[in-house]
């Protein structure tokens, strides 16, 4: 009995010496021990890097150096009701000390000498901080004096929300778990913005003995000091007993949820941009991104082993990425799941036929019920087939574009010159890769070059936005990306393109979307591609082995369409209708088309002149036989005159008194600059050899008229 009375003595002197050291630290001595031991405040504050989605929302995470997931919490990160149970329960008088709450340290002393043992704690939340930001083994009242000095330190340099947000941020939660955040995400599988209160509880009980409480493996401990908060919580006047007593029956999971880990390729690119920052935000949204994970593994589980999935979905109107899957499954090594299949070059297959046909459009060319011929053509020693091996003879433009037959593609390729459909490819801001050393050539129509789905996807939102392509943009860049220097088609030429698109029938079980789409195959069955758009958005689906390895049966209609309508309406995308036809745009039956329309008619054609007699002779009709012209003082800056023809097949020839005036022309307009005055003969030459001329007199005034 005197041992122990004795015992007590000690303590209770222990205690009260304690408090007087506390104090006169604080008061006399801490300015010099502030100076001369600042608190380790950086140092203890690596948190894990975090990429967010356009909303903030976390994508991935990634553990700090030593192994935890440490992620930075704001206080307006967590549910209020969180906040003021913590208080309640650690720090009720928070607001009101320095660091130090003296009435809690007497309390405690007093208790723990009358009854030997510790009954409650005096620590406030600035020294557990202290604690966690400097931790010590020793439990000794040197170790507490510490924590009390820089307990007030931290006062001296953090605002009250400062030291909480360390504190909701450092808080131990259990195994490699530090912050509400983590525990939170991993115990609940949510950001703790919204918890009920029997979740707030267990976040408020966890931290004092994060071992013996956790949830997934001390199911009975995490479920009594859950209670005891909420005893506390009624006691406190923080909840009603009602609402205790309904938060004590909420069922706790012995569960532990993985942490987000959408965008592998993207958060591993946004850490190799800018290694330093900490926090990293993308043009991605995260509903969108998991939809379409979810899409290319399910799709490439039933692919094959080695076959992976990439896809890009972009907002045509601004270039925006919401969503972008590199490979299947990132950690897969048969599919090469590390490699970042949205930016690999591979062969697009037809996915550029669209663009040759805007091009033939925005020339007048062809109208959509033009016929062409889909049967063997040579074209100067290139032979195209069909995928099929099959050939259709007279078909409707329309027909041809949506069966993607190669013939006709290369009749129109060929007539509007392999480098013009290269030059509005790069004015579009597309890096197009062509064989080394080569020239643009016809091959180019039928994959013969090489494309990113990234820049294909940038391709297809000029067709998506009336021929204004946009720059795509993810947020890892480190400055503004290139822009489109010209529109990629005429926006009547775009809107034609959708119109035929819209067509194609989609693959079987699909629903109709109101999409227009394009598929492509690569030589080999190497990749299989499928491109789509409505009215806003452009969704690109690749196919293949990531080693370019040949898939039997690979095909773009079989095997990337399928992908890309499921992952249409997986994304939560809102549809949007195609636009209307613009001004000048419209669709013509075949009998309303003017003659030069009926019929498209290649260069290669074996049997021109016959061709041509359902065709009439061309017409020069401007200006006309025995026109006197009057032209403008012939200087560098005189205006051009304008020559017209009626009938006829294209390409024509123009001369001028025997001579080439002009390169050869598909259209039934030129230009002509006079090199003198005098009399001129004008003549024309058709494709079927046919040829037309006009004799005028030019002279040198301001006016012009005929007589």
């Amino acid at each position: 009995m005197l041992k122990q009375m004795k015992r007590r003595w000690k303590i209770a002197i222990g205690g009260a010496a304690f408090l007087g050291i506390a104090a006169l630290g604080t008061v006399v001595g801490l300015d010099w021990l502030d100076r001369a031991y600042p608190p380790p405040l950086p140092e203890r504050l690596t948190i894990s890097t975090e990429v967010m989605d356009r909303d903030g929302a976390l994508l991935r995470a990634y553990a700090t150096p030593d192994g935890y997931w440490r992620l930075n919490t704001r206080i307006e990160d967590v549910d209020p009701k969180f906040v003021k149970m913590l208080i309640a329960y650690e720090d009720k008088r928070f607001y009101e000390h320095g660091g130090i709450d003296f009435t809690a340290l007497l309390r405690a002393a007093y208790q723990l000498a009358g009854s030997g043992r510790i009954v409650s704690g005096g620590s406030t939340l600035s020294m557990q901080l202290a604690r966690l930001i400097e931790p010590r083994e020793s439990r000794s009242f040197g170790s507490k004096f510490r924590q009390l000095a820089r307990a007030v330190q931290i006062e001296r340099r953090l605002s009250k929300s400062e030291i909480l947000e360390r504190y909701l941020t450092l808080a131990p939660y259990g195994g490699n778990l530090e912050g509400v955040r983590s525990a939170s995400l991993a115990y609940f599988g949510k950001e703790p913005l919204r918890l009920s209160i029997s979740e707030a509880a267990l976040l408020v009980a966890l931290p004092q003995l994060p071992e013996r409480r956790r949830p997934d493996r001390e199911m009975a401990n995490a479920v009594a000091a859950r209670d005891r908060v909420l005893k506390r919580m009624v006691s406190s006047d923080v909840f009603t007993s009602e609402e205790a007593e309904r938060a004590s029956r909420e069922r706790i999971y012995a569960t532990r949820h993985p942490l987000p880990s959408l965008a592998a390729h993207f958060a591993d690119l946004a850490l190799k941009q800018a290694p330093t920052e900490a926090r990293h935000q993308l043009t991605l949204k995260k509903s969108v991104q998991a939809g379409l994970e979810v899409v290319a593994r399910e799709a490439a589980a039933k692919l094959g082993p080695k076959v992976s999935v990439a896809m890009v979905l972009a907002d045509s109107r601004n270039g925006n990425i919401l969503g972008e899957v590199g490979s299947a499954d990132y950690f897969d090594g048969k599919r090469q799941g590390w490699i970042d299949m949205t930016r690999a070059v591979r062969s697009p297959g037809s996915t550029l036929k669209p663009f040759i046909y805007g091009l033939a459009f925005e020339q007048g060319l062809i109208a959509q019920e033009t016929i062409i011929e889909d049967r063997p053509q040579d074209f100067a020693g290139y032979r195209p087939r069909n995928f099929d091996m099959s050939y259709q003879g007279d078909v409707s433009i329309r027909q041809a574009l949506q069966m993607s037959l190669n013939v006709p593609t290369i009749s129109l390729l060929d007539a509007i010159g392999p480098a013009r459909l290269t030059t509005r490819i790069r004015q579009a801001a597309v890096n197009l890769q062509l064989p080394k050393g080569e020239a643009p050539g016809l091959a180019i129509g039928l994959g013969g070059a090489g494309i990113s789905l990234r820049d294909l996807v940038q391709l297809y939102t000029g067709l998506a936005n009336g021929g204004r392509g946009a720059a795509l943009r993810d947020g890892t860049e480190g400055s503004e990306p290139v822009q489109p220097s010209a529109p990629i088609l005429s926006e009547q030429a775009s809107w034609q393109i959708g119109d035929i698109l819209a067509g194609v029938v989609p693959p079987q079980g699909a629903k109709r979307l109101g999409l227009a789409y394009k598929t492509g195959t690569s030589y080999g069955y190497r990749d299989a591609w499928s491109v789509g758009y409505d009215g806003r958005y452009v969704l690109g689906v690749w196919v293949g082995r990531a080693d370019g390895g040949s898939v039997p049966g690979l095909a773009g209609y079989v095997s990337a369409a399928p992908i890309l309508f499921e992952a249409f309406v997986r994304s939560g995308v809102a549809s949007v209708p195609l636009p209307r036809a613009p001004a000048g745009a419209f669709r013509t039956a075949r009998a309303d088309l003017p003659v030069t329309q009926i019929r498209f008619s290649s260069s290669s054609d074996p049997l021109p002149v016959l061709k041509a007699t359902i065709e009439p002779a061309p017409r020069i009709v401007f200006p006309p036989d025995g026109a006197h012209v009057e032209l403008k003082a012939l200087t560098d800056n005189a205006s051009p005159l304008v020559l017209k023809l009626q009938g006829g097949r294209a390409p024509f020839r123009w001369l001028a008194n025997g001579k080439p005036i002009a390169e050869i022309e598909r259209r039934r307009t030129t230009n002509w600059q006079p090199d003198g005055t005098g009399y001129s003969t004008l003549t024309v030459v058709d494709a079927a050899g046919r040829a037309a001329s006009v004799k005028i007199l030019l002279n040198n005034s301001l006016l012009s008229s005929f007589r």
